[in-house]
């Protein structure tokens, strides 16, 4: 969503609005950017509610809001070109913001929150086969001239796979983390932490790596670096496996976050329990583990088909 000009929203709603936010932030530990998402997308509902009612307002009247001033937003956003998926966060915004101001002012926000957000289909993760995984890892190896840059992108790439982790994740980790443990701690998204088991496979590639790096890997430093010693681009990571998969033929989707869900997939195929995989890739929600029990049903539809023509 666009920004819309503060003087648009009621000092009231502009007070109120930013201390959710540092209740999110101090409380619930949400991450910067989620609440940069949320501010913005509760900024825009004020801003319609003001324009649509004819005058910036308090906050009384939001949490008795008819379901028409909440539709006539929704159709609004839409017909700005705003998504399904966009929307309904901007909705799941509101209504946690409505609730806040409910449980504060002890009022009943059952109107609003009983609103229903467009539907949508979640997008099912693309990972990789196990083999198409395996040739991944082998070929980014192969991109660089450097000896060490080559060992530095391999053992980036075994970690997003081997451990599950994201790129950012895996790029903030320090010298400290040098040698790897057989546990890592891991801080993911709103900062929480997780524990997660470290293969040999990554041990072992993220040592050569240390062994051939020509800068100081200090404690406080970044673990990967860029050719001239800095903080390593994830961009870069990204560039090596875009050229590796188009020499093995893989399809755009094979993306560093691929091998994340990669991890995941095969980790599931093999019996792997849903909660600990939740545990190991940090998801809030089990829902979000569970979009991994469609893409492994919809893999084994593959394989009926392909054993089962029909005649």
């Amino acid at each position: 969503m666009t920004d819309l000009p503060d003087g648009m929203i009621s000092p009231q709603a502009r007070d109120a609005l930013a201390r959710w936010l540092t209740h999110l932030r101090a409380l619930d530990g949400a991450a910067g950017n989620t609440l940069t998402a949320y501010g913005r997308d509760v900024s825009g509902f004020l801003a319609f509610l003001a324009r649509h009612r004819g005058g910036a307002e308090g906050t009384a009247h939001l949490t008795t809001l008819p379901l028409t001033d909440l539709r006539a937003w929704m159709a609004h956003e839409r017909a700005r070109g705003l998504s399904a998926r966009s929307l309904a966060r901007a909705l799941s915004a509101v209504k946690n913001f409505t609730a806040w101001l409910a449980d504060r002012d002890g009022q009943d926000a059952t109107t609003t929150l009983s609103a229903r957000g467009p539907k949508y289909r979640r997008k099912l993760p693309r990972p990789l086969s196990e083999d198409g995984a395996q040739a991944m890892l082998d070929a980014v190896g192969d991109q660089h001239s450097e000896d060490w840059i080559a060992a530095r992108d391999s053992a980036v790439v075994t970690l997003l796979y081997g451990c599950g982790l994201r790129i950012s994740e895996a790029l903030s980790l320090t010298g400290a983390s040098h040698p790897l443990p057989d546990v890592l701690r891991i801080t993911g998204k709103g900062g929480k932490t997780r524990l997660v088991p470290v293969l040999p496979a990554a041990r072992d590639a993220v040592a050569r790596y240390a062994r051939l790096c020509p800068f100081d890997l200090t404690a406080t430093e970044p673990l990967f670096r860029g050719a001239r010693g800095g903080p390593l681009n994830p961009r870069l990571i990204a560039l090596v496996m875009e050229k590796a998969r188009m020499q093995l033929g893989l399809p755009a989707t094979a993306t560093p976050h691929a091998l994340r869900h990669s991890f995941a997939t095969h980790l599931l195929s093999a019996g792997g329990d849903l909660r600990a995989i939740q545990e190991l890739l940090g998801h809030a929600s089990l829902s979000t583990t569970q979009a991994y029990t469609a893409v492994d049903a919809s893999r084994l539809m593959e394989v009926y088909e392909k054993a089962h023509p029909r005649a």
